[in-house]
């Protein structure tokens, strides 16, 4: 299974050293999107957002696969 490093780009920089395994982009795609979420909720409780915040997911060797704002993981409603 190929290896994802999930890198976060908010109020501090926090790079993965370790990844995870997942079986394709899609299903990184997805941990991308819920650890996007998470982080949401932890900046929420400090009473903002910031939509552009991101997490970069890289391939073993080093290259940016895709990024995830915070804005694309959630749907905002009026």
């Amino acid at each position: 299974m190929p290896r994802y490093f999930f890198n976060v780009f908010n109020d501090e920089t926090s790079l993965d050293d370790e990844g995870q395994e997942l079986p394709n982009l899609q299903a990184a795609r997805a941990q991308a999107i819920k650890a996007a979420r998470s982080l949401m909720g932890d900046t929420l409780k400090k009473g903002r957002l910031v939509l552009s915040h991101h997490i970069a997911v890289q391939g073993k060797g080093g290259e940016v696969l895709f990024d995830v704002t915070f804005g694309e993981a959630v749907e905002i409603r009026p």
